[in-house]
């Protein structure tokens, strides 16, 4: 496999601040929705610039966070966005990591006749149940990327080689998942019903850099059904802390196992961290993919990268 950097982008909304960690990306209407890992609002990216989409209530009031500020613990950490279907058409899901209490949150974002529209759900006894579901404590889950693969959504575990704790997934039933988000009903009866449907959990091997794993980091399914995922290699103790990131690659996988992998070119000298997948275009020997990036550093616009992946 190999892969080109086409063009890069320095994303920068309308009045000039950065898009800050860059943690997803999804179509969604005329353009592209970009979730950041520490705020409460998206970047919707369009032809005729980029605005914020607010996906949560302020925080204690606060709609940004960093360890600067000593509010990272309060962040909503959302890491997969997902374009979805629902009865109001084409949406996103933007999920949190699971990485703590307060980082078990998700909104479905819809477009309605004003403008975007989102809707919040607590998931915190779903994400309790992927982790007895991937048999990790629940320190180590780390829900970082997420697709749709037939009547499910395949939600992805970064995990931690350091830690003992491999790459893996679970599957979720995405009808009844996409159900919380709606008005009324019991909520907890939903939630049992909904992890009621997971199965087994599929573990990867992505390999290493340096002798630091390689850990997936988002994923998008192809039209034959393989999974496209990015991973990097990030030296850090547990799913919390940021560390120095090492190496990161693109990999292809086939149900369980990987069957291609590639580095991801430096950019400007620094290994690209990217932590968002979408598709532009798809062929049979390869894809045109929107990728960006988190460089763990809130005054440095995130960058996304047009890339070319050949598999040949």
């Amino acid at each position: 496999m190999r892969i080109t950097i086409e063009h890069s982008l320095a994303l920068r909304f309308d009045d000039g601040s950065p898009v800050r960690a860059a943690s997803g990306i999804a179509p969604f209407g005329d353009g592209w929705l970009v979730a950041q890992d520490d705020a409460t609002h998206a970047a919707w990216q369009r032809p005729s610039g980029i605005t914020a989409v607010r996906l949560f209530p302020p925080v204690e009031g606060h709609d940004v966070f960093s360890p600067e500020a000593g509010t990272k613990p309060l962040k909503p950490d959302l890491e997969a966005t997902v374009p979805v279907p629902t009865d109001r058409g084409p949406a996103v899901l933007a999920l949190g990591s699971g990485s703590s209490p307060r980082r078990r949150r998700a909104a479905l974002v819809t477009l309605g006749p004003d403008g975007p529209e989102a809707a919040v759900a607590d998931l915190a006894a779903l994400y309790d149940a992927v982790g007895e579901v991937l048999a990790i404590p629940a320190a180590e889950v780390n829900l970082e990327g997420a697709c749709v693969v037939g009547p499910v959504l395949r939600w992805f575990n970064r995990g931690n080689l350091a830690a003992g704790v491999p790459s893996g997934s679970v599957d979720v039933d995405l009808r009844l998942l996409l159900g919380l988000f709606g008005p009324g009903g019991d909520h907890d009866a939903a939630v049992a019903a909904v992890v009621a449907t997971m199965g087994e959990p599929r573990l990867y091997d992505l390999g290493t850099v340096e002798g630091v794993g390689l850990t997936v980091s988002d994923a998008v399914t192809l039209p034959d059904g393989r999974i496209l995922v990015s991973a990097s290699a990030e030296d850090t103790p547990n799913a919390i802390d940021d560390g120095p990131v090492v190496g990161a690659a693109l990999a292809l996988i086939d149900d369980r196992t990987v069957v291609a992998n590639a580095a991801l070119p430096l950019f400007e000298g620094r290994v690209a961290k990217v932590e968002g997948l979408a598709l532009r275009e798809v062929s049979a020997s390869g894809a045109a993919v929107l990728a960006v990036v988190d460089d763990d550093d809130p005054a440095i616009p995130s960058a996304q990268h047009h890339l070319l992946v050949d598999w040949g």
